[in-house]
């Protein structure tokens, strides 16, 4: 997920640079949180229920749905809803040690040399939970046994 924010940082940059003074967008808060003003009530409702401590929540389309982002008991987490405001996914930042010992284990059997950079715990609207570990670049899925979902 850094990645991809990454790459659209990288890219508005770049975008600000090659245009011309006048052609380019002002950036004011307004544009900043511009998706804020355009994501549905029900689903800040439901942040604001769940996570009333959640500070800085930024919200993003994703394929039909809202991604809400933030900081949550000092770990940053993500949370996918419908238009309705209904969850139907979190994931949120564990340390690699907090993985399976199995998704180690086989990150280190077959991907000699390269160390997990980040992991996540995502647990679905159905209760069902797997693990995330980010190997060279690649968001790599586990079931909760350590078996690789992809």
């Amino acid at each position: 997920m850094k990645t991809i924010l990454f790459a659209g940082l990288l890219s508005g940059f770049a975008l600000s640079v090659a245009l011309p003074t006048n052609a380019r967008p002002a950036l004011t808060t307004a544009r900043v949180v511009g998706l804020a003003d355009e994501t549905p009530a029900a689903v800040k409702a439901t942040i604001a229920r769940l996570y009333p401590t959640a500070k800085n929540v930024k919200f993003e389309k994703e394929d039909g749905d809202y991604e809400a982002g933030f900081k949550h008991n000092g770990k940053s987490m993500s949370v996918v809803l419908d238009a309705k405001g209904t969850v139907k996914e979190t994931e949120t930042e564990i340390p690699v040690n907090a993985l399976p010992a199995a998704v180690r284990d086989y990150v280190a059997k077959q991907m000699p040399g390269k160390k997990i950079k980040e992991a996540a715990e995502i647990v679905d609207a159905n209760g069902t939970k797997k693990y995330e570990a980010e190997v060279g670049g690649k968001d790599l899925m586990f079931d909760t046994s350590g078996k690789p979902l992809n």
